[in-house]
């Protein structure tokens, strides 16, 4: 059981979550092994089955609290949420936008800007922090692609071609992932990118956090 930043992750399969007053208690078999106030939590993620106790789920409806059940190897079972206040206007606003495919490009071209754009400042710095530690021409090379890429992406016009662009970029990315991991190799290694369920703990690193 550990908590990242204000989700509240329960790993294990066999424990049990209820309510008592303001406190998330996390029980397994007849005994209590911890306790959490809601008022420090945004969200709760448990593995396995045991589940949670009605009581919870409604404190966590009641409190906007994000209750999320997963299989224990992670696939998504259910999502206990509480009420969402629609905005029609902006739906509305929305579903004209999903029609447009100018306008999709262009929301698309944002994002994907910054994802490569972040993937580049990655290697750079660890080419400024690490250069004696890695090869430096060959991250060179992937950063230069990448900044090519972004001068595409800007100029692309069609979300198909949109897409090949991020994907190259992608791929070139991961193709020095590896490289740039300089701790516990042995635990933390990367060789490929696979998900559903992923094949090594770094994977499942990256499943957890970008899916």
């Amino acid at each position: 059981m550990k908590k990242l930043l204000n989700t509240l992750y329960v790993t294990s399969p066999y424990k049990y979550l209820s309510l008592d007053g303001e406190n998330i208690v996390v029980i397994e078999g007849e005994t209590e092994i911890g306790r959490i106030p809601l008022h420090n939590i945004q969200g709760i993620v448990t593995f396995g089955f045991m589940g949670a106790s009605p009581a919870l789920m409604g404190a966590c409806a009641k409190r906007n609290i994000s209750l999320c059940f997963l299989s224990s190897n992670g696939r998504f079972l259910a999502r206990i949420v509480g009420p969402e206040i629609g905005n029609v206007i902006l739906r509305r606003a929305q579903y004209r936008i999903a029609d447009d495919e100018n306008k999709c490009t262009d929301i698309a071209k944002n994002m994907i800007t910054g994802k490569i754009f972040n993937s580049r400042w990655i290697i750079e710095r660890a080419i400024r922090d690490h250069s004696l530690r890695l090869d430096v021409d060959k991250l060179k090379r992937k950063s230069a692609f990448l900044y090519d890429a972004l001068s595409r992406v800007k100029q692309c016009t069609d979300t198909q071609q949109l897409r090949g662009i991020e994907g190259e970029a992608s791929s070139v990315y991961f193709s020095v992932f590896d490289d740039l991991i300089l701790q516990q190799k042995e635990d933390f290694y990367f060789k490929t990118r696979n998900k559903r369920p992923p094949l090594d703990n770094l994977n499942a690193l990256l499943s957890l956090f970008i899916a």
